[in-house]
């Protein structure tokens, strides 16, 4: 019992000898630890800025098509495809990434919205307001990959494979104790991780979930016209379906499902498959011809109760699970990841550290209200087509119609589906 007693002291002792400081420690290396790491790059240059990453994925396994997406080498670099807003367009271009990006991003020229059984309809137009798309379709794979290739030319301390299997605060931050042994003191530390990992709950942050009820059931569809940059949502009694456009005649489906009915079309033949998506979609897209691997994904709001603590940064699905109906999940996220950056710069010009009070609460103002007009505006839409009762359908069909009419009413919910309105 004495040998067990005198034991703990050494140990802690060796781990606090073996601990080596770090200015910022990123958990997660998917799109949103990635982009982070690659928007500290000019604070590593100009600040001397020292970052570490840690995944616990080994990074060793490209996805170069559908095939292999499903044995994606990321979590985050699966089946799906985000629709990306021109407001990120920009900031990848900042980052020296988007040249590249751009190679497999499918323009949006026009979103057709509408609602199954009504006539009402609007379509946000590029062209009104003199751009040249309303957003990009992006496969996270690729996404991902650029992302990588990127950050293997930047200074950063890479931990891969490897998790983090212990966060306790200390003096002037957080200690990480990683699964290979390292112990990192860190004086940021951002949990971009999507929640997985458990080490928010460990750090007795807690997060309100309202689950949707809903599966989101993801697959490429091969179209039998030139889509021409057009993508549709379109909501239906069963839950909204969005089609987004691929490069060549192909399409993201985005098709929603109440809990546990997507099992029976996920095991359909695909010609059987398709002839029921034809039936609840309509032919607005064209006939649906193909259909690749289908993917389930359960659908929440889900937020985390706090989001910044001295020395901790929550970012991602980690902080936020938003419905992906209006696509505003990802954009969001990579706000995030420039306002904490833009902080960050601000708080060392002043002297503050990245992970001080006063760095952070900066942070926090420039997001709280982006991150509540989001949230407010993607759940208000998912519940408002939600319920069905006659006279609301004819309200919303009533609404889409005058919405299509009213130009300065549509320009508004285009700027904002482009990310230049928050």
């Amino acid at each position: 019992m004495g040998q067990q007693q005198g034991a703990a002291p050494q140990t802690e002792a060796s781990e606090i000898d073996r601990a080596r400081p770090v200015d910022v420690a990123i958990i997660g290396g998917g799109l949103v630890g990635a982009s982070l790491g690659a928007a500290l790059a000019r604070l590593i240059a100009g600040h001397g800025l020292s970052v570490a990453v840690i995944e616990a994925t080994a990074l060793d396994r490209p996805v170069l098509n559908e095939q292999t997406a499903s044995q994606a080498w990321q979590p985050s670099f699966d089946a799906r495809a985000s629709a990306i807003a021109t407001g990120s367009a920009a900031h990848f271009e900042a980052l020296g990434v988007w040249s590249e990006m751009a190679r497999e991003a499918s323009p949006i020229s026009l979103i057709h919205v509408s609602e199954r059984g009504r006539l009402g309809a609007t379509r946000l137009r590029a062209e009104e307001l003199g751009v040249d798309a309303l957003g990009y379709v992006i496969p996270n794979a690729w996404m991902g990959q650029v992302l990588h290739r990127h950050l293997a030319t930047l200074p950063l301390e890479w931990h891969c494979p490897a998790s983090v299997e212990g966060i306790v605060p200390v003096a002037g931050g957080h200690r990480l104790t990683l699964s290979t042994g390292e112990v990192l003191d860190a004086g940021l530390t951002v949990l971009a991780d999507g929640g997985r990992s458990g080490l928010k709950e460990a750090l007795g942050i807690t997060s309100e979930a309202n689950p949707y009820d809903q599966v989101a059931l993801i697959a490429n569809i091969g179209v039998s016209r030139p889509h021409q940059g057009m993508a549709f949502e379109r909501f239906t009694s069963q839950g909204p379906i969005a089609l987004l456009p691929l490069p060549g005649q192909a399409m993201e489906l985005i098709w929603t499902h109440p809990a546990g009915s997507e099992q029976r079309r996920l095991a359909l033949p695909d010609k059987a498959f398709l002839g029921e998506l034809q039936q609840a979609f309509g032919d607005r897209a064209g006939a649906f011809l193909k259909v690749g691997s289908r993917h389930a994904y359960p659908l929440s709001l889900v937020r985390a109760h706090e989001s910044v603590r001295p020395g901790l940064a929550v970012l991602g699905n980690a902080a936020h699970a938003l419905h992906p109906v209006a696509g505003q999940g990802f954009n969001l996220a990579l706000r995030s990841v420039m306002d904490l950056v833009e902080a960050i710069e601000a708080g060392l010009r002043t002297g503050e550290s990245p992970g001080s009070a006063a760095t952070l609460q900066d942070f926090e103002r420039r997001r709280d209200d982006d991150r509540r007009n989001v949230i407010r505006f993607s759940d208000g839409l998912i519940r408002l087509f939600g319920i069905d009762q006659p006279w609301l359908s004819h309200a919303r069909a009533a609404g889409l119609i005058g919405l299509n009419l009213i130009g300065p009413l549509r320009r508004t919910l285009a700027r904002r589906a482009m990310g230049s309105e928050r």
